[in-house]
Parts: structure tokens; C-alpha cells; sequence
């Protein structure tokens, strides 16, 4: 095995270098950064022990195998509810191939070539493969039409199915190094790049879920094929020219912003529509740009990219405001009661960052991303690994129907995309660590472990030693095999240098004004900070030590006044993470809060509260109301509050992130 995973490397390191252009930073390769940390390793092991097994378990028992069986005989009924249930076999195969990177599982191996094979065998001839029509072609899925790609622009997703099967298959292949799986992928790939295109006898079509875009590039790198790339840039380009949209509407699906094809991507400048198909769009472009050098598409994502942090993203790192037709509403459209903030769209996000900061090596990308990570994205796992929301809410009140939000995990759902997507982000953390430029070596999360680098043909260890996001202790050992001269390039993150968010969406009251400390060997240094990176430039030998000091003050978060919800409340953060008070540690409330600007703050850890977490402490006027609903008044209580990702595991109950900074008004509800 290790030789054919030499081979094929090589083949794919030649077909990248054939490349004449792409991102000017690089990502180093999750494989090469191993964890030791107590946060993130623990969630690794539990997507790889717990998450994976429960996520194949819940594919077969719901029929989603017994689909690609069926497929293969060419006889049957499709057995589930959605024509793109197909990907969560594909987004499962992806995730447990990263980890199969991370931890050699013989027995999951054997497994995924069981299902490899299942695969195979349910592709038709020509390259096809989407089991909501093969296993029987005149009865075909009500959303997929009578004939192939006939309803792709709005419902089949056939090329959504696709997509996701090629990032499972690059997956699979640069972990295993075995090609069965994308030799699948490549048939099918070939068959969709035959099919669309510019040619009179091809289709024009603007894909309606986005992926294959995403998942097309990633054939491109690893076989050198420029159609690949080509096609996705087609289809990228398609968006904005479909003549049976109504541009005077104001439904975002008659006017085609639901699908972001509303109008060529080269002239939007809006986050818009379903925000996971904006999300996988939007990197999409961000690679294309990368790998073409098509500035129109930079400037486009730029301009989006601004929107979406000025104006649309939630202080706890969630996208997707609204519920019908899981979307982003319009500019400061943020309410909290009925916030939706899908888990796919957070992890659509992640991405889109990423891919932000290698075009631009600035760390608000990174800052972004890591607001998300740590907060509105974990927070769509439960600690189990095998309990997930679906959506993200914002406030959980008693006086509320919990019929219009989700208010605790569920195992899975008839439209499971979400547990499964979290299957395959989890383990590709350490990639987000790292990244290289010349001789610049970007550390861009502060995870405890060992990575192995190589600058100018030199290898160079890194070791992390910290325990954060809890304390802002930073300790980096650097280990080069000889003398070695390079960048340190050091995030000191936005939320460290008084920024909430890199824009005025979110703003902190209490500034602080602790001045981030570097020492090297001990040694106090000067640094120049560059896009938000401290640059330490030297020539390192090994045993040179980095510690960096980040102040981990309780912050007090105010809104944009332009945000109607949140006007007069704060929420609290502290160093990335974003903090909630929940029923359990309240007394059972955690809406009848005051915290007046003179409020002291205390934080504790507590290891055996939620598998360890640092809460946040204050002594607060509290509402309360006399037991015969008769009258209201406050009295001064002391409030826990704890982190925003770990709610919703202690049964249902309140649970609020914004808190009034003084009283206002009161809700009267009838009683029950």
C-alpha cells in the first residue's frame, strides 16, 4: 500500500505543478499536523469511533444502500424521501476517508470498498449514476423528470449528486491511494463534461444546487485534465442567463437569487439564496479564480465576501437567516427568534474563508473561519457524535412554540446533509492550521501538536503546546533540521486586537488594552503586524521557542444599531469563543437576565461540566415573578453562562445569547 500511495502522489504532485497558476498561499496537508490537544483531538477520534460508524449504520438502515442495490439490479422502488440522498453514502465516505488518514482502520477500510464496489456496480454504462432514476427510468424521482438533467436547474440534483461523489472520490484516493472509487468518479465526470458545455449540441445549464464545481477542481488537480476545470468555470459562468426567471420579482425563487442565478456571478456583489449553495458557489468561483487568474470572479467574491460579514452573518459565526427556503434574508436581516442558521451552511463557510485567506493571505478570513468553528459550527454536533441540530437558534424562550425551532439534537432527519457534512469536516481540522507562501509559514489556529513542514526544500517541525480557546498562553517550538531563514507568520486574531468581527456588524464595549507580547527564547520582541499576522523574521534553529500571550478578557459584544434585534443587549465572548446562558445553570430561566454596563465578570473552568469548559460569571439584576403571576421585580442573582457550542445536552430549556443592558420591557403571555 505504501508504495502504490508513493506512485500515485507523484502523480499528483506532477499534475499540480503542470498547473500555471493557483492559490498563491497553500494549506498544509491535514496529514502532515497531528493533533495533541484536548479540544479538537477528542471531537476527531469521536467522528472516527462514533460519528462515522452511527452515519454508515443510518445509511443502510434508511434504505440509502438498499438505493445503490437497487440501482445495480435495475429493478426496485427508490426507498427514501430526496433524489440527493445518494450523497450522504458520499459525504460519510469522504469523512472516513480523512480519518482512515489520521487512524488506519483495517475493518473501516474493507467496508468502504464494500461500498465502492455497491457504487460501481449501480453506474450505468455511459458513466450515469444517480439511483433516483436508474433503478427504474419510468418512475423516476417526482423531482428528477422524465429524462436525464431535465430538471437540474431547480430539483433533479443529479449534478449535486455528482459533486459530491468527486470530493469523496479525491478524498478517498489521495488517502488510500486506490483508484476505485475515482475511476467512478472520473466515468461520471467525463460524462457531465460531455454533456454541458459551449458547444451547440451541449447543455446550458446553471447547476441548482451547487458542488460539482467544488468537486470538478479537485479532479482537475489530481488528474491534470483541463476539461475538468473548464467545465466548472462553465458552469460557474452559466449562472445569470436563464431567460424563465422574472428579474422584476421580489420571490427569490421566480427571480432565480435563490439558486444565486439571478444574474452572471461576475456582477453580484450580494450573499444571496439558500445559503448552502451560495457557500459551495462561492468557493467554487474562489478556486477558479485561483486556478484561471480571472479577476472579474476575485473582484465578485470580494465584493460578496464584504456583504456577508458587514451585513449577514450571525455574532456566533452561523449564516442563513430565514427559514423558507434556508436563505439569507436581506442586508441586517438577523432576527434571533427565528434564526435557521443551517450546520451545512456554516461548514460552506469554512470553506469559503479558507479559500479567501490563500487568495489573500489576510487573517479576517481566518478569523471568520475560526468564529465559526468554535462556535456556530460544533455547535451542530452533540457531544455524543451521533446527535445533531439541523439549525442553529439564537434564543430558546418558555413563551415560544418549540414546534418553529429546533431545542435539542436529533439522531438524524429525512433530509440528513447536515450530519454527514459534519462527518467529513471534522477530521479535516488540521488542514486549517497551517499554511506556506515562499518562505512564509502562516499558523493560523492555535491547536496543540507536531506538524512536518518542509520550506525551501528543508524539513521543519512545529510543535503547539497551549490549551486553548481556554487560555491565551501560546508556545511554539521550532525545530528546523538546520539554520534555517523564514517568516513566522503568527495570527494575532481580531477578537486579540479589539475587532469582533472584521467589520461594524459587531463591535466589543470594553476594549482592551492589553498589548499582545511575543518572546523568543525567552526574549521580549518587536514585531511588525502584516494583515493581521505578526511577522517574525529570522533564521530559526532548532530549540528557538515563540510564546505568544493573547488576553482572554470576558469582552462585552454590542450590534450594528442597524440589527433591530439586538439593539440595547449585549452578548459575551471570550478570546474566539461566543457564550450563552442556559436553563440548567440559571435556575431554570436564562431569559430574565440584566447585565448593566458596570457588571464584573469571573470565568472558572470546569472539567467535568460538558466534557471541560471554561464558564463566564457575573452577578446580575435578575426578573423574577411572584408566584402568583402577579407582579414583577429583580433581584441580584448570580448568572453562569457557557459556551454557545456546548448547549442543548442537558435537556430542553431556555437558552439566550443576547442580554438586555437594562429593562425595557417585559413579555406577558397568557397562562397556559
Amino acid at each position: 500500500m505504501k508504495k502504490i500511495f508513493f506512485v500515485t502522489t507523484i502523480i499528483y504532485c506532477t499534475a499540480v505543478s503542470a498547473q500555471q497558476k493557483d492559490y498563491p498561499i497553500k494549506a498544509v496537508d491535514f496529514t502532515k499536523v497531528k493533533l495533541t490537544d484536548h479540544f479538537w483531538l477528542p471531537r476527531i477520534r469521536t467522528n472516527h469511533t462514533v460519528t462515522i460508524p452511527a452515519s454508515f449504520e443510518r445509511c443502510d438502515k434508511t434504505g440509502r444502500v438498499k438505493n445503490f442495490q437497487m440501482a445495480a439490479a435495475r429493478s426496485g422502488k427508490f426507498c427514501t424521501i430526496y433524489p440527493f440522498d445518494d450523497t450522504d453514502i458520499y459525504k460519510t465516505i469522504e469523512g472516513a476517508s480523512f480519518s482512515l488518514s489520521l487512524f488506519p482502520d483495517p475493518a473501516l477500510k474493507r467496508y468502504i470498498d464494500s461500498l465502492i464496489k455497491i457504487i460501481g456496480s449501480a453506474q450505468e454504462p455511459d458513466g450515469y449514476l444517480y439511483t433516483a432514476r436508474t433503478i427504474n427510468p419510468a418512475e423516476a424521482h417526482p423531482w428528477s423528470g422524465k429524462e436525464r438533467w431535465e430538471k437540474e436547474r431547480e430539483l433533479s440534483h443529479e449534478l449535486y449528486n455528482s459533486g459530491h461523489l468527486y470530493e469523496a472520490a479525491a478524498a478517498h484516493y489521495l488517502a488510500t491511494g486506490q483508484r476505485n472509487l475515482l475511476d467512478i468518479a472520473l466515468k461520471n465526470a467525463d460524462l457531465v463534461c460531455s454533456v454541458f458545455g459551449p458547444a451547440p449540441d451541449q447543455k446550458k445549464v446553471a447547476p441548482g444546487h451547487e458542488v460539482v464545481e467544488m468537486g470538478l477542481v479537485k479532479l482537475y488537480r489530481i488528474t491534470g485534465n483541463a476539461k475538468y476545470l473548464q467545465t466548472a468555470k462553465f458552469f460557474v459562468e452559466q449562472r445569470g442567463h436563464y431567460a424563465g426567471y422574472d428579474p422584476k420579482s421580489k420571490d427569490p425563487w421566480k427571480n432565480g437569487s435563490y439558486w444565486q442565478d439571478d444574474k452572471p456571478v461576475v456582477e453580484q456583489n450580494e450573499a444571496e439564496g439558500h445559503a448552502v449553495r451560495a457557500g459551495y458557489l462561492y468557493s467554487a468561483i474562489a478556486d477558479i479564480a485561483a486556478l484561471t487568474g480571472d479577476q472579474q470572479m476575485l473582484n465578485a467574491i470580494d465584493k460578496i465576501w464584504e456583504n456577508e460579514v458587514s451585513k449577514k452573518i450571525y455574532v456566533q459565526g452561523s449564516v442563513g437567516a430565514k427559514g423558507d427556503g434556508e436563505r439569507f434574508g436581506d442586508n441586517y436581516e438577523l432576527p434571533n427568534a427565528t434564526a435557521y442558521n443551517e450546520t451545512c451552511a456554516a461548514i460552506a463557510n469554512v470553506y469559503f474563508n479558507h479559500r479567501m485567506f490563500m487568495l489573500h493571505g489576510d487573517s479576517k478570513y481566518i478569523d471568520v473561519l475560526e468564529k465559526t468553528l468554535y462556535n456556530g459550527l460544533i455547535s451542530g454536533v452533540g457531544m455524543d457524535g451521533k446527535s445533531f441540530f439541523y439549525t442553529n437558534a439564537m434564543q430558546v424562550k418558555s413563551s415560544f412554540s418549540h414546534q418553529d425551532m429546533e431545542v435539542e439534537r436529533s439522531g438524524w432527519f429525512p433530509c440528513s446533509c447536515c450530519p454527514t457534512n459534519v462527518v467529513r469536516l471534522i477530521p479535516s481540522v488540521p488542514g486549517y492550521v497551517y499554511a506556506q507562501k515562499d518562505n512564509d509559514l502562516y499558523v493560523n489556529l492555535f491547536i496543540n501538536g507536531n506538524a512536518d513542514i518542509t520550506i525551501n526544500n528543508k524539513p521543519v517541525q512545529v510543535v503547539q503546546q497551549n490549551n486553548y480557546p481556554w487560555d491565551g498562553a501560546l508556545r511554539f517550538d521550532i525545530n528546523p533540521s538546520s539554520a534555517l531563514a523564514f517568516n513566522l507568520m503568527v495570527r494575532i486574531p481580531g477578537w486579540a486586537r479589539n475587532e469582533a468581527i472584521p467589520s461594524d456588524l459587531y463591535s466589543f464595549l470594553n476594549n482592551s488594552t492589553t498589548k499582545v507580547e511575543i518572546k523568543i527564547n525567552g526574549q521580549p520582541v518587536e514585531y511588525n503586524l502584516q494583515k493581521g499576522y505578526a511577522v517574525l523574521a529570522r533564521t530559526w534553529k532548532k530549540g528557538d521557542v515563540v510564546e505568544v500571550n493573547l488576553p482572554m478578557e470576558v469582552r462585552r459584544v454590542t450590534a450594528n444599531q442597524k440589527l433591530k434585534d439586538d439593539i440595547g443587549k449585549i452578548a459575551l465572548q471570550r478570546g474566539p469563543i461566543v457564550y450563552c446562558a442556559e436553563w440548567p445553570d440559571n435556575d431554570g430561566k436564562a431569559t430574565n437576565f440584566i447585565i448593566p454596563p458596570a457588571a464584573i465578570f469571573t470565568t472558572e473552568y470546569k472539567p467535568g461540566l460538558l466534557n471541560g469548559v471554561m464558564v463566564v460569571k457575573t452577578t446580575v439584576p435578575t426578573v423574577v415573578v411572584s408566584n402568583d403571576g402577579n407582579s414583577v421585580s429583580t433581584v441580584n442573582k448570580e448568572i453562569t453562562a457557557i459556551p454557545y457550542y456546548a448547549w442543548a445536552h442537558r435537556g430542553k430549556g431556555e437558552m439566550m445569547i443576547w442580554f438586555p443592558q437594562k429593562l425595557g420591557d417585559v413579555d406577558l403571555i397568557a397562562a397556559q
